[in-house]
């Protein structure tokens, strides 16, 4: 299973950093399998993609095959802090980004689509803060009801499911500890809206306040997602 590290820059501003210069820049960490740039959506196509004053400036997906290759990277002044300073626009602090590691369920729609070098897509990231009264129950009901309704989803091309894990880390950065995120993926904005619209959305709804109780928020980003590839050892 995968483990992913999420960086969320703060929301409001300009992002931090420059995508491609940090596509670069981490081009030779080793054992880093991709690496995803979520920005927010810059057109509106419907009331559930409107963008949202929460919305961070930005967003890291960094994907590794294990967590040992992972720890690595992040040891202070590692490579991924190495590259986070190389392409950074400025000074990076403890308030830049916030971090948290996750273990990653890949699901595979019916529409699946890979990705062929670096190319660009719409993105739905959405967190469950919690806490839960019962984690195992909620993730349980989670689990077993709610992905095979969010795979019937139109023109979905990924479905992820995160939950979180303890990890090691020398970056300089606040740790966040949402319970569980999910991402959704299509093509573009006007895709996400569709699905957003369909019927099946409905059904999703039904399922959410059926969940076990939880507390916190549940942000709901869409964002325009530039992804990297990179062949780790």
């Amino acid at each position: 299973m995968q483990v992913c590290l999420f960086l969320e820059a703060t929301a409001g501003a300009e992002s931090p950093l420059d995508a491609c210069a940090l596509m670069h820049a981490a081009s030779d960490i080793a054992g880093l399998a991709q690496l995803i740039v979520h920005e927010p959506v810059s057109h509106q196509h419907g009331a559930d993609t409107a963008r949202d004053p929460a919305t961070p400036s930005c967003m890291l997906q960094w994907y590794f095959d294990d967590l040992d290759a992972l720890e690595r990277a992040l040891a202070p002044s590692g490579s991924v802090d190495r590259a986070l300073r190389r392409a950074a626009f400025a000074t990076l602090d403890e308030s830049t980004f916030s971090q948290q590691v996750m273990a990653v369920r890949k699901l595979s729609p019916p529409e699946a689509m890979p990705m062929n070098g670096c190319e660009q897509r719409c993105t739905y990231m959405v967190a469950y803060e919690g806490p839960a009264d019962d984690f195992d129950a909620w993730l349980t009901h989670y689990l077993r009801h709610h992905p095979p309704l969010m795979l019937q989803l139109p023109a979905l091309r990924e479905l992820e499911i995160y939950t979180r894990m303890d990890y090691c880390s020398g970056l300089p950065f606040a740790r966040t500890n949402p319970m569980q995120r999910n991402k959704v993926v299509f093509d573009d904005a006007r895709a996400l809206a569709d699905a957003l619209a369909s019927p099946v959305r409905d059904a999703m709804r039904r399922d959410f306040h059926a969940l076990p109780p939880y507390s916190g928020a549940t942000p709901h980003y869409p964002m325009r997602s530039i992804y990297g590839k990179f062949a780790g050892p």
